[in-house]
């Protein structure tokens, strides 16, 4: 436990809408490195901060950023992060792929830098769309498939989802349950994107499930 643990043992982004703030259904070409926006990183030096695809710039919300920057200096823990997407069409997945392979965390360090690289040894468990055996239902294909992967228990995940399109948190808490505990992943809904504030209340609201667990107050 860090000093405003305890912490999830895995953390898992939506994409659309919630991690940056683009949706990918919409747009029609995959990212490059040819066409990238250069900026502040939080205050880190200057690094990619918005992708282009087409005329439209993908670009992490304020959480997010803040999120994977804290998650880079190891604050917290032995916490991995993943995605879980239901993007529309194989070309959605392809562009979101390529936009996490280019957006900065710090100078230098990608999304997938981290996320996939460092997180998982390379390896790529993110689950990205909903093509078989993905669906549109992530509590029924997304989050078992992560339970099995990771062999991180639902009850020790923290997830976030826009939820516009779908209660997509309520389904992953009512579905995905560690028959030990009864209970899910802890999740928080992000309508207007993942800002500063829903970061510091997944933590929040993951301490004190957990807290509640254990009896410690």
């Amino acid at each position: 436990m860090g000093a405003h643990g305890p912490f999830p043992d895995l953390c898992v982004f939506d994409l659309d809408a919630c991690f940056w703030d683009q949706e990918m259904y919409t747009l029609s070409r995959i990212c490059d490195s040819s066409n990238v926006v250069k900026g502040d990183l939080n205050g880190r030096g200057e690094g990619v901060v918005g992708v282009m695809s087409g005329r439209s710039k993908i670009s992490l919300h304020t959480g997010s950023l803040i999120a994977l920057q804290n998650h880079y200096d190891k604050k917290f823990d032995d916490m991995k992060v993943c995605f879980a997407s239901s993007a529309d069409t194989p070309l959605a997945e392809q562009i979101g792929r390529s936009a996490l392979k280019l957006l900065e965390v710090v100078p230098g360090v990608t999304v997938w830098d981290l996320v996939v690289g460092r997180d998982w040894n390379g390896e790529d468990i993110n689950q990205i769309g909903r093509q078989p055996p993905l669906s549109s239902n992530k509590a029924r294909t997304h989050f078992p498939i992560l339970r099995e992967l990771t062999k991180v228990p639902y009850d020790r995940m923290l997830f976030f989802d826009d939820c516009q399109w779908g209660d997509h948190c309520g389904m992953v808490e009512a579905s995905c349950k560690e028959p030990e505990s009864g209970r899910g992943p802890t999740t928080v809904r992000t309508p207007y994107g993942l800002g500063r504030e829903e970061w510091a209340e997944g933590l929040r609201k993951y301490a004190k499930a957990i807290k509640k667990e254990m009896n410690v107050e």
